[in-house]
């Protein structure tokens, strides 16, 4: 039976009342519970890793399959206006773990450090992970982390994670074949030879832990982020499969196989949840962190990012826009689609609703529930979405898309780009000198909606 949101909340117990401030009052009754464990719904978030919006077939792919994930949106609810937290990895991850955009998170831009690992996020950051625990689940991430050096504050186990598996810095995620991962505290060495004189392919050993985990973790209720590394170059891959044969180029062959290999394996996560039950019970997103990494001739092959502009990397929509489905049987319409205008730091407010649990203060993000229940009239929307990286800055305010650029060194603008979106997607005709007004409106948020960083200097900083 397909629930409605003031039904969902009477099972989970759990009182919604989205004020102004979009926070969410605490359960005021302990959920049911059904074959001995809560009846809160388990979450999956899996993360590509430089999936550009037209990489899957249910966004318009006609070279790479992708059954599995094209099935999940069959099944489930397309998202076609949904996007990254950043153009980048770690500024991405930051939105999406802490629920604010990036002129407030704390990480907004790749910052490399000598030594393994990334910049770490504080201590005294809320996490996805921390609000979903205060809900009553356990909690993992297995994959490519990127937000604080083994044992730092950052580290996952030290915000939230009860478990963590896979590649700390993300770096090192650029090898598929690496000399080591982290289990929680332990360096898990892979130097070796194994499987028949191969070394251990990591994409499959994400896999295997997330089996694991789901596994060992089916009576009580979880949280999974699976942060994959495919299809983040390099271009490695064990087999070819179907590709082989294809009058391809190397390059382009290998990423097609690495992502239908990562597409198989959230098959095998679906079959699992069938397996033991858990269908019903488990809302399970995918998407990506950005927009195609597109090397190797992969952006022009495969139109990795459709009909948008550009890459990774660059704030145009082919930088930000990424494919989001969702599946939650009997809860998310079958073969469903939205246009609701959303972003990565919507999904811990997205997860507080869902656990019942306070959305953190400082969050910039909107609890997407009501959407995914098809409740549109529900559904909150924003005023606006902000992007900054590096030299760029970005606002979305309804069909409007305002992209300012800087010269670094003398901290001048060098181009202010207007764009309609409900007309064009591509970005191709620059209004700016037509809509002065709106212009000059849309800086204004622009320049409100962000505060200073002092690890990330930018040449907008007041």
């Amino acid at each position: 039976m397909r629930l409605n949101r003031r039904d969902f909340f009477k099972m989970t117990g759990a009182v919604s009342l989205l004020a102004a401030s979009n926070s969410l009052l605490a359960a005021t009754n302990k959920p049911k519970k059904v074959n001995n464990r809560s009846s809160k719904p388990n979450v999956i978030y899996i993360l590509a890793d430089d999936l550009g919006y037209g990489d899957l077939g249910c966004y318009g792919q006609q070279l790479i399959k992708t059954p599995s994930i094209d099935r999940m949106a069959s099944e489930g609810m397309k998202f076609t206006q949904h996007y990254a937290g950043s153009a980048l990895c770690a500024p991405s991850r930051c939105c999406l773990i802490t629920g604010k955009h990036t002129g407030h998170t704390f990480v907004r831009n790749n910052k490399p450090l000598p030594y393994e690992g990334n910049l770490p996020i504080p201590k005294d950051e809320v996490t996805i992970a921390e609000v979903m625990k205060k809900g009553g689940y356990v909690t993992a991430c297995i994959g490519k982390w990127g937000l604080g050096y083994p044992g730092s504050e950052g580290d996952p186990n030290n915000q939230g994670f009860d478990h963590w598996f896979g590649y700390n810095c993300q770096r090192q995620a650029h090898n598929y074949y690496p000399t080591h991962l982290w289990r929680n505290a332990d360096r898990v060495e892979l130097s070796g030879n194994q499987n028949g004189g191969q070394k251990e392919y990591s994409h499959d050993l994400l896999t295997k832990e997330a089996l694991e985990f789901i596994e060992n973790n089916k009576d009580k209720p979880f949280f999974l982020y699976l942060p994959y590394t495919i299809p983040h170059t390099k271009f490695q891959v064990p087999e070819l499969g179907e590709y082989a044969d294809k009058d391809w180029e190397k390059n382009e062959k290998i990423q097609a196989a690495m992502i239908s290999r990562m597409d198989g394996d959230v098959g095998k996560i679906l079959g699992l949840l069938a397996k033991t039950g858990l269908d019903r019970d488990t809302l399970v997103i995918f998407t990506s962190d950005n927009g195609a990494h597109g090397a190797g001739g992969t952006l022009k092959k495969f139109k990795a990012s459709g009909d948008l502009r550009a890459k990774k990397g660059s704030l145009y929509e082919g930088g930000i826009r990424v494919p989001m489905v969702a599946r939650w049987p009997e809860n998310i319409k079958a073969g469903s689609a939205t246009d609701h205008i959303s972003a990565f730091w919507d999904i811990l407010p997205t997860c507080c609703d869902i656990a019942g649990v306070n959305v953190p203060e400082g969050v910039d993000g909107l609890s997407l529930l009501p959407a995914l229940l098809g409740e549109d009239q529900q559904q909150e929307t924003h005023d606006y979405l902000y992007w900054e990286l590096g030299a760029q800055q970005a606002l979305r305010k309804g069909n409007w898309k305002l992209i300012r650029r800087w010269n670094r060194k003398n901290k001048k603008v060098i181009k202010t780009e207007l764009y309609d979106l409900a007309g064009d997607i591509s970005e191709t005709e620059n209004l700016a000198d037509k809509h002065p007004d709106r212009v000059s409106e849309m800086l204004t948020v622009m320049n409100s909606a962000r505060r200073n960083s002092k690890e990330f200097k930018a040449p907008y900083d007041a």
